[in-house]
């Protein structure tokens, strides 16, 4: 989980700084976070993004970094998100 938090904290401010926003990341995570979402509606919703087997092995990886956390874990995963959204490198995006 300590991997997933780093590049969690490395992507996000480069994401933003692409000049695309964060909608997309944040959406991506909320479904990572939430465990009602499964690896395959995952994977549909960023298909555009898998274009071979290693990274549909990849985004089934990472999806299940977070199925494999407590409630209490991912509640403050999701807090974190939210502090890193509102902060300033975010707030113009």
């Amino acid at each position: 989980m300590k991997l997933v938090m780093v590049l969690l904290l490395a992507a996000l401010p480069v994401y933003c700084y692409a000049g695309a926003g964060c909608q997309l990341f944040q959406e991506m995570i909320e479904k990572c976070i939430d465990p009602e979402v499964s690896k395959t509606e995952l994977k549909e919703f960023l298909k555009e993004f898998i274009e071979n087997d290693e990274s549909a092995k990849a985004a089934d990886d990472f999806k299940q970094c977070f199925l494999d956390q407590s409630n209490e874990t991912l509640a403050n995963v999701n807090l974190m998100t939210n502090i890193i959204y509102d902060s300033v490198r975010c707030k113009d995006y």
